[in-house]
């Protein structure tokens, strides 16, 4: 427990001295003019500018429609992927059936339908939600079909012999012992997941989003340290996100091996 902890607080310790080290290199990039300062103002007035837009209500709305876009886009990827991993690894012959058809739709570029979902949904919140979904989905379904083909087969055997059927032995063994890989899956997904939020209103424009604030912003002239506190507020987000479902990953999961040291 305590090595855990120390484990931790020296990973965070790094990290902080990590930020410190980039904040100091790129101050003086600018300060010694190596960059030209119209293209990237200095650290320091970036810092303060997203204090300023991290007040601005207008601003949080934009940040507010973004996360909609993610939770909703994540929800809907976790819904669809579970239920058929859980499908695919516990059969082979369901598989192998489907592998054509994942490994034909896996490699396509999210951002490469964003064109076909504007022609579909338009520029609002169900285009996003859709790319959002589709580009989460993958990692949620192969952690889940790997976590599935992980549960011992000594539960499943000993379930049978309680006298459960196959959905029970599904729903009350194999789903709880692969839940840790799926969480691993969630976590990975939310930061691609708000890449494609992002990414979408950046391309595809629309009415909220912060990819919308930024895109607005870069065509009005303001102060380019706005600009640059869009992309910190967006780096950010997805640093507390991680940290979020990282820190509900260990106390959920305590119980698995793998996380035991973590906590």
């Amino acid at each position: 427990m305590r090595s855990g902890s120390a484990g931790r607080e020296t990973r965070v310790a790094r990290g902080a001295a990590g930020l410190a080290m980039l904040f100091l290199l790129a101050e003086l990039v600018t300060r010694l003019e190596i960059v030209d300062p119209t293209y990237l103002p200095p650290a320091s007035s970036v810092v303060v500018a997203t204090g300023r837009v991290l007040i601005d209500p207008a601003f949080l709305g934009h940040v507010a429609a973004t996360l909609a876009a993610w939770a909703i886009g994540l929800g809907l990827a976790l819904t669809v992927a579970v239920p058929i991993g859980v499908i695919l690894g516990s059969s082979w012959r369901s598989y192998l059936a489907s592998t054509a058809a994942i490994e034909f739709l896996r490699p396509i570029p999210s951002v490469a339908l964003i064109p076909l979902a504007i022609l579909l949904l338009g520029r609002g919140l169900d285009m996003k939600v859709l790319l959002v979904a589709y580009a989460s989905v993958w990692p949620i379904l192969f952690n889940t079909i790997y976590g599935v083909r992980e549960v011992d087969p000594l539960a499943r055997d000993t379930g049978h012999a309680f006298g459960l059927g196959r959905a029970a032995v599904l729903w009350r063994i194999v789903l709880p012992a692969a839940s840790p890989f799926i969480a691993t899956g969630v976590r990975v997904s939310a930061s691609i997941a708000l890449i494609l939020a992002i990414s979408a209103e950046l391309i595809a424009g629309g009415t909220q989003g912060l990819g919308v604030w930024m895109l607005a912003n870069s065509q009005t002239g303001v102060p380019r340290e706005l600009l640059y506190a869009g992309i910190v507020v967006a780096g950010l987000l997805g640093l507390a996100l991680n940290a979020l479902l990282e820190t509900g990953e260990r106390r959920l999961f305590a119980w698995h091996p793998r996380l035991r040291g973590a906590r």
